[in-house]
């Protein structure tokens, strides 16, 4: 991949993950929450569905698909892209799964989001502080407290699973949103298809709502072009395949996404805070948000000298955009906000062109230098596939 393409805005008007959970919610007799369904999939046979199945393949991009996936399962059945949420990362599109909304209103904006309530930054999916703690359940608290959105689950007309990897599946994040959900937990390939076959049988309705997270470790770790890449993506779908040959006739709808694309990045391409002291100092709060898409917090009297600073010195890897003004032009969700979310998306982002993130570090920190990247605004990151198939 290359020659990024820029600036791709989520489509919450019927274009995005967000759409299609619209599109879930309808047929399983559910508030969508104000959001319009997908026109990708048709109401009618996804509402007679015995069985609805979502599964989620974390960082599995539109674009990788088309390019990697001929001749596949997944292509075969592929119906068309939807955007991802902005920004295009775990930490806010998989809310967006649990929950049916957007950022704007479930209320986080990046895998580091700054929390005013609690005057901390966390890392929201493994619900700590940034410099390393406990988790903050063990204090008490839960993301819900900091969410105010109920999960889909909970508003579903059918018998709800979450099929989960067995290191996350009981996890502060997950325990607050999956609650209405049976949780089955699972540990390598076979196991998570023989843990979904076991939520589709019977004869009530179920909803399943499955999560693979390893084909994003590996771009993470090896690249999105990578052979790893690329050959986990072929034993996942032979895979795939060969399950929906056993669940043919189980009157079940089928549904395969993921929360975000990747891009590969280079070191020459890190911009590291350490590098430019100057623009550190008109911060008052460390970079939140995602190494491609990142918030700024001001100093009182800083905003000339930050801007100018930007301009001039980074202009040619950053496109500094002002927080408020897209949230109004509607980059995170429609309607009427989370009450803190404002709080949440500091008063300047960073969008990073091209191949380009920026980094820094708090005391305490182990740097992580990731190959593969996401989090941005580019087409590779932003568009994701809707694969649909009637078992």
């Amino acid at each position: 991949m290359g020659g990024y393409r820029w600036l791709i805005k989520p489509d919450y008007h019927g274009g995005s993950i967000v759409n299609l959970m619209a599109s879930i919610a309808h047929a399983m007799g559910a508030d969508a929450q104000g959001y319009a369904a997908t026109p990708l999939l048709s109401l009618g046979p996804l509402s007679r569905a015995k069985n609805i199945l979502l599964l989620v393949i974390d960082g599995l991009g539109y674009q990788f698909l088309k390019e990697h996936g001929d001749g596949s399962f997944l292509s075969g059945k592929l119906r068309g892209r939807m955007t991802s949420v902005t920004p295009s990362a775990t930490a806010t599109a998989i809310p967006a799964f649990m929950l049916g909304v957007p950022p704007q209103q479930h209320g986080f904006s990046g895998w580091f989001t700054y929390f005013r309530e609690l005057g901390d930054m966390l890392a929201v999916l493994p619900f700590r502080s940034r410099h390393g703690s406990a988790s903050l359940g063990t204090m008490g608290l839960s993301p819900s407290d900091l969410c105010g959105c109920e999960p889909i689950f909970k508003r579903m007309q059918a018998n709800c699973s979450a099929i989960m990897p067995d290191w996350i599946a009981g996890s502060d994040f997950n325990t607050a949103f999956n609650d209405d959900a049976a949780v089955l937990p699972y540990r390598g390939l076979d196991d998570f298809f023989t843990a979904i076959g076991s939520r589709l049988a019977g004869i009530e309705r179920n909803y399943v709502y499955a999560y693979w997270p390893e084909f994003d470790a590996i771009a993470h770790k090896y690249g999105v072009e990578s052979a790893q890449a690329v050959n986990h993506f072929e034993q996942f779908d032979a895979a795939l395949e060969q399950f929906s040959r056993r669940l043919s006739g189980s009157d079940t709808a089928m549904l395969v996404t993921s929360d975000h694309g990747f891009i590969n990045t280079a070191p020459e391409h890190t911009i590291q805070m350490s590098d430019h002291p100057d623009l550190a100092e008109c911060l008052v709060l460390p970079l939140s948000g995602e190494s491609r898409f990142s918030y700024c917090y001001l100093r009182s009297g800083y905003e000339s000298l930050f801007t100018d600073y930007v301009s001039q010195q980074l202009g040619h890897c950053i496109e500094l955009k002002s927080s408020s003004e897209m949230m109004d032009e509607g980059w995170f969700g429609l309607g009427d906000p989370h009450p803190r979310f404002k709080d949440r998306i500091g008063d300047y982002i960073l969008a990073m062109k091209g191949d380009y993130k920026i980094k820094d570090r708090v005391l305490g920190e182990h740097p992580h230098l990731h190959l593969g990247v996401h989090g941005g605004v580019s087409a590779e990151e932003m568009y994701v596939p809707l694969v649909a198939a009637e078992l």
